[in-house]
């Protein structure tokens, strides 16, 4: 009966804050609350990106090395849906913005972590490779996620222990198990080949990781000097998660990281055997 009310207070909480015809339904799941305020927080930022035309032709904002005006549209959009969700933020662009109002879950605080626009460079260079990335940690990590593909309108998924989809269809890593078969996607120039099959360096993480759940590539990995944000790969990961990948972080630290300073270097394989054999390899040459 408790678990039944504190569900009934969450849903209140939600319809109150935020309004979305999805949380109308007595029977969903707090995860599922997120998963419908993420997919709008998407909706919000192609509906912003769109009067833009070509992001290739959209100035930088001359205020940060490598951002651009796009960048903001897009953060302003998922922003106005995520705090009025009542969710705090963790954004590339902006950093920490705290909201002290309850959360969909209760009293528990729930951070939603941001990346407007990953592969910026890619969508000022017109190479269509670029995505929005969101994802809701809770107490215990990633809980949902979206990521969208924004060259190319297809969108990733995915709830805890719900399954990772695209485009509502569920997904599922290659199942290789040896380097020496695997196409391995790496953020940044890698200094050596580590025993692959092949490469490739597409410059969106949130996607490359994407591409290791859905099976396209076999792999991902970040060179040496090139670790990421949060924002980078988080929603990215919780989507290779449950779409049966997996993920480890290069140095044995922990991939939830909560803050703007924050670096991680993560690692995704299609399979657990894979993974071994990708962190051995790392460490055995000294780094990628």
């Amino acid at each position: 009966m408790a678990r039944i009310r504190a569900l009934q207070r969450s849903l209140d909480a939600a319809r109150a804050s935020y309004g979305h015809e999805c949380l109308v339904a007595l029977g969903v799941v707090p995860e599922d609350s997120v998963l419908c305020i993420l997919r709008e927080a998407a909706d919000a930022v192609e509906a912003a990106l769109a009067p833009l035309g070509q992001l290739a032709s959209v100035e930088p904002t001359g205020e940060k090395d490598g951002q651009y005006r796009f960048d903001i549209a897009a953060e302003a959009a998922a922003l106005e849906v995520l705090m009025k969700a009542g969710l705090s933020v963790l954004s590339e662009e902006s950093g920490l913005r705290e909201d002290s109002r309850t959360s969909l879950r209760g009293d528990e605080h729930l951070l939603a972590v941001v990346d407007p626009v990953d592969g910026s460079t890619n969508a000022h260079r017109g190479i269509p490779w670029y995505a929005t990335s969101l994802c809701v940690l809770d107490g215990d990590g990633p809980l949902a996620a979206v990521v969208v593909d924004l060259a190319h309108g297809t969108r990733f998924e995915a709830a805890r222990h719900g399954g990772a989809r695209k485009d509502g269809v569920a997904i599922s890593p290659s199942g290789c198990t040896r380097m020496g078969d695997a196409i391995v996607a790496v953020n940044g120039y890698p200094r050596r080949n580590i025993g692959w099959d092949q490469y490739r360096s597409l410059g969106a993480a949130a996607l490359d990781m994407c591409a290791v759940a859905e099976g396209v590539v076999d792999a991902f990995a970040v060179s040496t000097g090139a670790e990421l944000g949060p924002w980078d790969y988080m929603g990215a990961m919780l989507i290779c998660v449950e779409a049966g990948a997996a993920v480890s972080e290069a140095r044995g630290r922990d991939l939830v990281a909560r803050g703007h300073a924050d670096r991680r270097a993560p690692l995704a394989a299609s399979t657990p055997e894979l993974l071994v054999q990708l962190e051995a390899a790392c460490v055995e040459a000294g780094g990628l």
